[in-house]
């Protein structure tokens, strides 16, 4: 269980020791948002929150706790849906989500307090110094992923996504390219960093499992690295917001 100000880099290293699973060249660490989160302290305390006015208008409507809407509200930009029991919002990074990635799953409460947990505030700055840590600590280059999980709008369920990534092209351009018969791609873009999220949830799981980081090996790209914030887009070419 992650703390407050807890060196994840260390605890990731050890473990990668412990299990023989020392990293390689190209290989990929995935890691939870969740213990990024805990150990950047992004912890708060319900007992320390005033709700607004329209905090307590929005948790009447709702039915949320007025001091979770308050938070959520403070992390958010917009308020893209709402009705009762759920909130979609675009939280100040530029994800729409739901909560603005506010959460109380898999956080135990410390001291008797009621905390939630917000995002890492700048997850490719996170995924990037994680890197370098563990660069320092074993001597390779390998990629870094901050996963979260999201629901969809058009689909049931929720998937592993990147928030934060380093080291490996979160999105690649594919336009230009040939298919197979020959046709040039024209809007081909590879969500390469949320594969490769997902495909780690599979081992991560999203319940009691407490497997926060997953070892990929075996992906393999050309394109130049690019942040997760690349995954995010732009308003202007986004037919439903």
């Amino acid at each position: 269980m992650v703390r407050p100000g807890q060196d994840i880099a260390a605890l990731i290293g050890d473990a990668m020791v412990q299990s023989g699973r020392w990293p390689r060249t190209g290989d990929v660490v995935v890691v939870a948002q969740k213990i990024v989160s805990k150990a950047e302290g992004r912890c708060v305390d319900l007992a320390t929150v005033t709700p607004s006015r329209r905090a307590l208008e929005m948790a009447a409507e709702i039915g949320k706790d007025a001091r979770l809407v308050e938070v959520i509200l403070g992390e958010s930009v917009r308020i893209v849906r709402r009705r009762p029991g759920l909130v979609i919002a675009e939280h100040r990074l530029g994800f729409v989500m739901a909560n603005a990635g506010v959460d109380q799953s898999n956080v135990a409460p410390a001291d008797g307090t009621d905390c939630v947990l917000l995002l890492p505030r700048d997850p490719d700055g996170s995924a990037k110094a994680l890197r370098a840590r563990l660069a320092d600590r074993f001597g390779v280059e390998v990629a870094v992923v901050v996963n979260d999980s999201f629901g969809r709008a058009w689909r049931q369920g929720t998937v592993g996504v990147a928030i934060g990534a380093a080291g490996l092209p979160s999105l690649i351009d594919l336009r230009g390219r040939p298919d197979l018969f020959g046709r040039v791609l024209e809007t081909s873009l590879l969500g390469f960093a949320d594969e490769i999220a997902a495909a780690a949830s599979l081992v991560m799981g999203q319940a009691d499992e407490a497997c926060p980081v997953v070892l990929v090996r075996g992906a393999e790209w050309s394109a130049p690295a690019n942040p997760a914030a690349a995954l995010v887009r732009p308003a202007a070419e986004d037919l439903f917001r």
